[in-house]
């Protein structure tokens, strides 16, 4: 019997699959994703796709209650994105525009999941997933950079505003992941697993099944004191510093 449900954004591919996949043997999950279903399913059983945009308050309200009907939420993961540089040379609205474009999703879901637990007066878990980009960008991802450094003080706010409700507010900040864009980007650049080998101390890029694990412990009750976090997810890249005696 499911005694549990879940709300992924954005899990429709890439790590928010795998997030998928892995909280399905948890509970129910409701997948709310801008891409229509997959035909054979985003991850098998136990899974509903909602296509929708997870910005929208009023889509993601209809993930919550579809999740609900399940079995009573006690997850919510924000991990869509939109990945679209902007320079800060542009018009100033439309860099606003591509920062809002991302932390607007993650807005939304902490406003929908805290409103659904405190709705319901039960404890509940949001992550939202960030990025090393937060503290050490990367050329070309201005807007994304900045939304990630957003998303990662919202996390410590909601966390300390609503700890007294039992919502707890986490963070993951992923490293370069291997993922279907990773593979595309390798096939054009393959030069990149020596570079990424560089930068991550592990000597690898993470795989989708790491970070979901990392998600589903901080979403557990093993994770209940554990309450406005970032946890690098990163293979220590962003502990690592340049090496001025390197060759």
């Amino acid at each position: 019997m499911t005694t549990r449900s879940y709300v992924v954004t954005g899990g429709g591919q890439g790590v928010g699959r795998a997030v998928v996949q892995r909280l399905a043997a948890d509970g129910h999950v409701v997948v709310l994703d801008l891409a229509p279903a997959p035909v054979d399913g985003p991850a098998g059983e136990g899974v509903t796709f909602l296509s929708g945009d997870a910005s929208d308050p009023d889509v993601a309200r209809r993930a919550a209650e579809t999740a609900e009907r399940a079995a009573p939420l006690a997850g919510w993961v924000n991990n869509a994105a939109v990945f679209r540089d902007v320079p800060i040379t542009a018009p100033p609205s439309d860099v606003l525009a591509a920062i809002t474009a991302n932390l607007a999703l993650a807005i939304t879901g902490c406003h929908t999941a805290v409103g659904h637990y405190l709705r319901h007066g039960r404890a509940g878990a949001i992550v939202n997933v960030s990025s090393h980009q937060a503290q050490r960008p990367v050329r070309g991802a201005l807007p994304y950079a900045t939304a990630k450094g957003a998303v990662e003080a919202l996390t410590r706010a909601v966390a300390v505003d609503h700890g007294p409700d039992a919502i707890r507010t986490n963070a993951v900040a992923l490293g370069s992941i291997e993922t279907a864009r990773y593979a595309e980007y390798r096939r054009e650049h393959p030069e990149v697993d020596r570079q990424m080998a560089a930068l991550h101390p592990l000597g690898r890029v993470g795989t989708g099944s790491e970070v979901a694990e990392a998600v589903a412990f901080l979403l557990s009750d093993q994770a209940a004191f554990v309450n406005g976090a970032v946890l690098p997810v990163d293979g220590g890249r962003a502990a690592q510093g340049a090496d001025p005696e390197a060759t």
